[in-house]
């Protein structure tokens, strides 16, 4: 099986995990998962700090709790905009509360005048990690492309739990993650 067939078995496989675990979730212990930034994660944070998130789609982990405390304590926030599948994706300033438009992809974000930022701190979502902190994400290569570009960013990604897998099928341009942080852990190398 070439490359990118894994990738997409992979996808389906790990959607469908994601998915299902998600659905069995109580829904107060869907609300209580990721909603107060953990200590590891906080020592990333402070005053001026650019803490880059995304919306959630589906089942993947919302990271908006965060996104709102960070701004909380004095970071300024971005999110992804994405105007295609091959063209480069932008993080634009927004603050919690700003309306956003619906782009491609069914992706909500800031609107085409928003402030382009570089952040500090990327919190990425993903479809399935490894013990490599390498992801697995939608298949455009969007975040792996951005994260090529930002050298000095920590990149954070959020996963429920059984999103591990053993092992990841990978390119030469995926980048891998600095840590990954779970509803159960906050895993390094």
């Amino acid at each position: 099986m070439s490359s990118e067939n894994e990738k997409q078995a992979q996808r389906l496989e790990y959607r469908c995990i994601r998915d299902r675990f998600v659905d069995a979730l109580s829904p107060q212990d869907r609300a209580l998962a990721f909603s107060k930034i953990p200590s590891p994660l906080k020592k990333y944070l402070g005053l001026g700090k650019i803490v880059a998130g995304y919306v959630a789609v589906g089942s993947e982990v919302d990271p908006a709790a965060y996104l709102t405390e960070a701004y909380g304590l004095g970071c300024e926030i971005a999110l992804p905009h994405v105007t295609s599948k091959v063209a480069p994706m932008r993080f634009l300033r927004w603050r919690p509360g700003e309306v956003l438009v619906r782009g491609p992809f069914g992706l909500q974000q800031p609107a085409d005048d928003s402030k382009e930022c570089a952040p500090d701190i990327v919190l990425v979502p993903l479809v399935a990690f490894d013990d490599r902190l390498m992801r697995l994400g939608q298949g455009a290569g969007h975040y792996d492309r951005a994260l090529s570009l930002l050298d000095q960013s920590v990149a954070i990604g959020l996963a429920w739990s059984v999103q591990h897998a053993p092992a990841l099928e990978t390119d030469i341009w995926d980048v891998p993650l600095d840590a990954i942080l779970t509803e159960k852990s906050w895993i390094t190398l």
